[in-house]
C-alpha cells in the first residue's frame, strides 16, 4: 500500500492531477482512498490531498507519505515532515527546496515545450506513476483525460503525462489489485446514486458546503432521470419545498449542513407531526456558525436527535463508508415512506469529499411500502388511531378520501383539536412509531477481535480510521482489540454494545468533536461509561495511526 500526497494553492490544478491520477491508478488496477484538505477560496492558500493505493481497497488515509507531488514550494514545507525517510519530493525545477529526497523535473517548461503550461500537472501524473511501476500507454491514457478534460485537451495532456513518465525512473514494485471494473466515487455520490436507486422525485437545496455537491449531481441528472432538482433560495424554503412535494406524494429529500439544518428545524416538526415522509442530509462541518466551511468535524448528533419543539419519531443514519452511504440513503427512502416520519442522514466532509473505489451496486435494491387498506368504517381518516402509530395515507387527488395534513394538533381526520384526551391519542399514536422503529435498526459493526480486553467505539466516517487503528494495535499482541462503529444511532442499538462491554477491561469513545457526543448518548440509553475518549475537533479528520498512538497514550 503507498500514500501520495499532491499539494498546492487553489486554482494550481490540485484537483485536476488527483483525478487524472485516480483514474489511471484504477484502470491499472489499484484499489484507491483519497482525502481532500481544501481551504475556502477560489485561489491561493493550501489544497491537497492523500491517496492512498494498492493491491487492496483502503479504507482511510494515512499521515505517512511514500511521496509528495509539490506544485508549489509551500506544500514541501507543511508537508516534508510526514515523508519516509525512503520517500520522494517530486516538484518543478523552480522550486527552492534543500530537501535531498526532491526530484527535480523542468515541468513547466515540458509543458510549455508541448503547447500547454498547465499540462505540468499531467507531467507530474505521468512521473509520479512511473515511478510506482504504473504503465502509461497512449491508448490508456487517452480514454483517462477524455473523461477528466475538454476534448481540445486531450491531446497535450496526453503527451504531457507520456513525457513525464518517460522523464521518472521506476523506484519501487507496482502494487496493483484487482478494481479495474471498480467505480470512483465520492461519498457525496455514492448518496446521491443511493437517492436515485431510491426512485428519488425532488430534491431542493440551497448550497452549502460540504453537502452542494448532491445539488450539483442531481441537477446535473434531473432531465435524463425525469426528477426535479430545485435550488432554492434559503434552506427554510429547501424543506418547505421537500415536505410538499413528499406531501404531493414524490420521494422527497433535501440537503444541507449544521448551519442549514438549524434553519430547517421548525419544518422538521412539521414533517413529524404531519407524518410526511422526508429524507434530509446533514453533511456536517465545524461550528458554530460558519465555523470551518471546508473541513470536518461530527458535532451534530445530539443537535439532529432532538431538533426540533416537542417530541416525534425520527430515525437518524450516521454513514460509515461509500457503499454504506449508497445503501443506508436506500434504506432511509424506504423507512421514512413506510413508518410516514423524517429520517436523518448524517455525513460529513471527510466522507463526503473522500474518492473510493468500490464495486458497482445493485440500483433495484430499494423496497415499496405496504400498502394498508384506506376505506375502513366511518370513512377514510388520515390520521387513524393505530396501534402501529402507521395511519393510511392518500396523496392529493386520490377521490376515495380528502388528503389531510396540519401543523396543529388533531383528531383522526385532520381537524384541529385542543382537548386533553385527543392529545394523548394522539401523541401515543405518533410515539409508536419509535417503538416500531426499534424493530428496523441494525447493530454495530465489529471490527477486530471477538472477545476483546479494548472496546473502542465510534459512529460514521470513524468506520476507516477504527478499522486501521485495531489493525495496528492487535498487531502489537499485547491486548485483544476491537471496535463498534455505529450506522444507526437512533434509536441506539445497544444490545452488542452491552454484551462485548461486559467482557471488556476498558470502553473507549472516538469521535470528532469536543464533548464525546455519542459517549454521552450511550450513557444516557445504556448507562455505561467510557474509561476515556479519543477526541478530535480540529476539523481534520483522525487517522488510524493516531487513534493506535493516543489510545497507548492512555494507557489501553
Amino acid at each position: 500500500m503507498y500514500n501520495l500526497l499532491v499539494g498546492g494553492a487553489a486554482g494550481q490544478g490540485v484537483e485536476t492531477t488527483v483525478a487524472i491520477l485516480e483514474r489511471f491508478l484504477k484502470q491499472a488496477g489499484c484499489g484507491i482512498f483519497t482525502m481532500r484538505d481544501l481551504m475556502s477560496r477560489i485561489r491561493g492558500g493550501h489544497n491537497f490531498a492523500r491517496i492512498r493505493f494498492g493491491e487492496n481497497a483502503p479504507k482511510s488515509h494515512s499521515l505517512l507519505l511514500d511521496g509528495i507531488i509539490a506544485l508549489n514550494a509551500e506544500t514541501i514545507g507543511i508537508h516534508q515532515d510526514d515523508l519516509k525517510p525512503e520517500g520522494f519530493i517530486l516538484c518543478d525545477s523552480s522550486v527552492q527546496t534543500d530537501d535531498p529526497r526532491a526530484i527535480m523535473m523542468d515541468m513547466a517548461n515540458i509543458a510549455k515545450t508541448l503547447g500547454n503550461v498547465r499540462a505540468a500537472g499531467s507531467v507530474a501524473a505521468g512521473a509520479a506513476l512511473k515511478y510506482f511501476g504504473i504503465p502509461v500507454d497512449a491508448e490508456h491514457a487517452a480514454a483517462v483525460f477524455e473523461a477528466s478534460l475538454k476534448a481540445e485537451l486531450v491531446d497535450v495532456n496526453v503527451r504531457a503525462a507520456l513525457a513525464g513518465h518517460q522523464a521518472m525512473a521506476q523506484k519501487v514494485d507496482p502494487a496493483v489489485g484487482t478494481f479495474s471494473d471498480h467505480m470512483i466515487v465520492s461519498g457525496n455520490e455514492a448518496l446521491t446514486l443511493g437517492a436515485m436507486a431510491a426512485g428519488i422525485q425532488f430534491y431542493s437545496a440551497y448550497p452549502m458546503s460540504p453537502s452542494t455537491s448532491i445539488l450539483e449531481f442531481l441537477s446535473g441528472k434531473a432531465v435524463e432521470l425525469g426528477i426535479v432538482a430545485e435550488q432554492a433560495e434559503d434552506e427554510i424554503a429547501a424543506i418547505n419545498m421537500a415536505i410538499g412535494a413528499s406531501f404531493a406524494g414524490a420521494r422527497a429529500m433535501t440537503g444541507t449542513s449544521g448551519g442549514g439544518f438549524s434553519l430547517m428545524v421548525e419544518a422538521l416538526g412539521l414533517s413529524g407531526i404531519a407524518e410526511i415522509p422526508l429524507v434530509v442530509v446533514d453533511v456536517q462541518r465545524p461550528g458554530p456558525a460558519t465555523g470551518l466551511p471546508t473541513r470536518t468535524e461530527q458535532a451534530d448528533l445530539k443537535f439532529v436527535i432532538s431538533a426540533a419543539q416537542g417530541e416525534f419519531p425520527r430515525m437518524v443514519i450516521a454513514l460509515r463508508h461509500h457503499e454504506d452511504a449508497y445503501l443506508q440513503t436506500i434504506r432511509a427512502f424506504d423507512i421514512a415512506e413506510k413508518y410516514q416520519t423524517p429520517v436523518i442522514l448524517l455525513s460529513d466532509q471527510y466522507l463526503a469529499d473522500a474518492t473510493t473505489t468500490i464495486p458497482l451496486q445493485d440500483p433495484g435494491l430499494a423496497k415499496s411500502s405496504e400498502k394498508d387498506d384506506i376505506l375502513t368504517k366511518g370513512g377514510y381518516a388520515r390520521y387513524r388511531y393505530a396501534d402501529t402509530g402507521i395511519s393510511p395515507r392518500i396523496i392529493p387527488g386520490d377521490n376515495r378520501g380528502f388528503a389531510a395534513a396540519d401543523s396543529d394538533e388533531h383528531d383522526e381526520h385532520g381537524r384541529i383539536i385542543e382537548d386533553a384526551t385527543t392529545r394523548m391519542r394522539m401523541m401515543d399514536k405518533r410515539m409508536n412509531k419509535l417503538e416500531m422503529l426499534k424493530s428496523e435498526i441494525i447493530e454495530p459493526d465489529l471490527l477486530g477481535e471477538q472477545n476483546p480486553e479494548v472496546l473502542l467505539i465510534g459512529w460514521g466516517s470513524m468506520y476507516g480510521p477504527l478499522d486501521e487503528a485495531v489493525r495496528l494495535m492487535n498487531l502489537k499482541g499485547d491486548k485483544k482489540y476491537a471496535a463498534l462503529v455505529f450506522g444507526d444511532i437512533w434509536p441506539l442499538p445497544h444490545r452488542l454494545l452491552e454484551e462485548m462491554a461486559l467482557g471488556a477491561e476498558a470502553v473507549i469513545n472516538v469521535e470528532q468533536n469536543y464533548t464525546g457526543q455519542l459517549g454521552s448518548l450511550v450513557r444516557e440509553v445504556t448507562g455505561i461509561k467510557t474509561s476515556a475518549s479519543v477526541l478530535k475537533y480540529d476539523g481534520r479528520q483522525l487517522s488510524g495511526e493516531e487513534i493506535a498512538e493516543r489510545v497507548a497514550k492512555e494507557g489501553f
